[in-house]
């Protein structure tokens, strides 16, 4: 399938044309477009949350075995390893007057802000609460409409972490997959997979919170933002 490309000047208009086909996804969906793939992020979704009191509270009890694991991808340097990726592809880009790593690390960009607003809208609307925020000998059971009132601090569902990962991954891996470098597109996803399992190790989010951010920024970067216009 072939792929679109970005510029900096075309960035705006592509970014609202994303959020306006992102928002109006619930109408396609009703004329019966992407049924199955909504089916297995939904299913997955409900199947983790009822599973989360028992995966919060294994991570709890063993937090010190996770130390190690959950040191290597604190949350700050696996907030500047998302950063670093585009970031490197720019700057090597216009080093080497490469349009095509200079135009992957703005779609990387424009995929991580078509995806931290659907995030964000989600977590003012559920404001569920963080398993960390669960004080010791409390249940995992009711954190639902319970965590903080500000959508960018205390609300687990879905995680962010995971959502800028997954889409900046995402990209990057979809345009060097054909391109005779098969280790790039291992490399992110495996990138991505260890940083949004750290969030469920730290107690920092529950599985389900991973599941749907990460799905969020998959297929939001695979299906919107790579889309050819």
């Amino acid at each position: 399938m072939p792929q679109r490309e970005a510029t900096w000047r075309s960035l705006p208009g592509d970014f609202l044309h994303d959020q306006k086909d992102l928002w109006t996804f619930p109408l396609r969906l009703a004329r019966g477009k992407y049924l199955l793939p909504t089916a297995i992020v939904v299913a997955g979704t409900v199947g983790l949350i009822y599973a989360d009191p028992h995966a919060a509270k294994y991570f709890r009890n063993n937090a010190k075995t996770w130390d190690p694991f959950t040191d290597v991808f604190d949350p700050m340097i696996t907030t500047g390893e998302v950063i670093a990726l585009p970031a490197s592809l720019l700057t090597a880009g216009y080093i080497r007057h490469d349009t095509r790593e200079v135009n992957t690390a703005i779609l990387a960009a424009e995929a991580y802000g078509d995806s931290v607003v659907i995030n964000l809208a989600i977590k003012a609307a559920t404001r569920r609460q963080r398993p960390s925020d669960v004080p010791p000998g409390g249940t995992f059971e009711d954190t639902r409409f319970n965590g903080g009132k500000s959508p960018l601090h205390g609300s687990s569902f879905p995680s962010g972490h995971s959502t800028a990962v997954w889409s900046v991954a995402t990209v990057v891996a979809e345009r060097y997959r054909h391109r005779g470098k098969p280790w790039i597109p291992v490399l992110c996803y495996t990138m991505a997979t260890a940083i949004s399992f750290s969030r469920i190790a730290d107690s920092a989010h529950f599985p389900s919170d991973v599941w749907l951010g990460s799905s969020l920024g998959y297929t939001i970067a695979k299906y919107q933002t790579l889309r050819p216009r």
